[in-house]
């Protein structure tokens, strides 16, 4: 009968499979992850996209190619945008308060700012127009 020995020896190996399962796990996390990641940038071309907007709840501001200015279908000076929005959109305490902003291709992005700009003061939500499919 041998004592002072230990059956149970502990290994000194290193078992590198459930490091290998961990490292693939993680990359195949971050493949699926990364391609849900999208840059969404401001197609100046003609951006397109699906959906709809209840245009009867909103109010609509144009600019054209020529920095024109409309409300609707009524032609409105640049400066006098931002009181015209707030003389026919509801108080401040309608949350439900929204602007579609449609610019053409070629209007310049300082412009299309201006009336962000605007919307952003004034807590109006705003939707870029995008030509549907």
């Amino acid at each position: 009968m041998k004592l002072g020995k230990n059956k149970n020896k502990v290994s000194t190996e290193f078992n590198m499979s459930s490091m290998t399962d961990i490292v693939f796990l993680l990359l195949i996390f971050f493949m699926i992850t990364s391609t849900m990641v999208t840059t969404n940038a401001l197609d100046l071309v003609l951006p397109k996209g699906k959906g709809k907007t209840d245009s009867n709840k909103s109010l609509t501001v144009n600019i054209t190619n020529d920095l024109k200015f409309y409300l609707d279908k009524n032609e409105i000076a640049k400066a006098e945008l931002e009181s015209q929005l707030l003389a026919i959109l509801p108080t401040t305490e309608d949350k439900n308060r929204a602007i579609i902003l449609r610019a053409e291709e070629d209007v310049p992005y300082k412009d299309v700012i201006y009336v962000m700009d605007i919307a952003n003061r004034n807590h109006i939500k705003m939707v870029a127009a995008v030509n549907p499919k």
